[in-house]
């Protein structure tokens, strides 16, 4: 039981890391907190669901994120880059609004009715673990979130894009002096922030219900993981989305009633940890 369920944080974990990577890349450059996030998420998997319908599923897992980097800058044009230096509660209400637009459309369009999404035949079998069969198709999501996270890290550290995402991030005002045109740097990092949101949603279709609802169900756990991890950073989002997967696992099994407060008192620890520990140093 321990297995599976260590297992499944596992998988959680991995979805988490596709989520929130989007979430963290676009608050770096464009510093706007993202309640819409999950909508994006929402949107990605019911594109792909419409796509996987009509082709197959590894057609959506492509078109779908391509469709939603696509929406991911028309997003930043006409409203990150607006709303960039604003109050954060016009920020809030903002993105809070698109979240309510896009779960209206997405009702509109494909009802209220839950919708499920096959599993490729290719990973339609079970593979032993630990003397328990679990499903290849969830180890292929854990082997998605690993590529992600090992792709965006050689990325931003390797490539002269990366530096000029690394450096814009810190301070976009020089990055701009040096000939960067960060206006056209954020919105490729916005409508890369907005496909992998697509993608985690098109990764979940096969294991998780497809709902109006399920934007709910994740953005929590992706501000909980961005917080924890630190806004704007990559690497503190891929550790504690593990951190939060694993800790729900173990939580569904030795504190059942209380498990889905876990997150949310991991969180408080840390924002109380981290200001004591800077008052020390000081």
């Amino acid at each position: 039981m321990l297995t599976i369920n260590l297992f499944n944080g596992l998988v959680y974990g991995a979805l988490l890391i596709i989520m929130c990577s989007g979430l963290a890349l676009i608050y770096g450059l464009r510093r706007v907190v993202n309640f819409a996030h999950g909508s994006l998420y929402m949107m990605g998997a019911y594109l792909g669901y419409t796509i996987a319908l009509h082709s197959n599923f590894w057609v959506a897992l492509v078109a779908a994120p391509a469709l939603m980097a696509i929406f991911g800058v028309l997003l930043d044009r006409y409203g990150f880059r607006l709303l960039q230096d604003r109050e954060p509660l016009t920020v809030v209400l903002v993105t809070f609004g698109l979240l309510l637009v896009i779960e209206d459309m997405v009702q509109t369009i494909w009802g209220k009715s839950n919708l499920s999404v096959a599993a490729p035949q290719a990973l339609a079998f079970s593979v032993d673990l630990a003397g328990t069969p679990v499903p290849a198709y969830r180890i292929g999501v854990i082997v998605v979130g690993l590529c992600v996270a090992v792709g965006l890290t050689m990325w931003l550290r390797y490539s002269k894009i990366g530096l000029f995402v690394r450096a814009a991030s810190t301070d976009p005002v020089t990055t701009s002096m040096q000939g960067v045109n960060t206006d056209l740097l954020s919105a490729g990092v916005v409508g890369l922030g907005t496909a992998l949101a697509g993608l985690a949603g098109v990764v979940a279709a096969p294991f998780l219900s497809l709902s109006p609802s399920m934007s709910a169900d994740v953005i929590i756990d992706s501000f909980v993981v961005v917080v924890i991890g630190g806004l704007g950073s990559l690497a503190g989002a891929f550790i504690a989305a593990m951190l939060l997967g694993m800790l729900q696992a173990v939580g569904a099994v030795y504190l059942p009633d209380t498990a889905v407060l876990l997150p949310f008192v991991f969180m408080v620890a840390v924002l109380i940890w981290i200001p004591l520990k800077f008052c020390r140093s000081h």
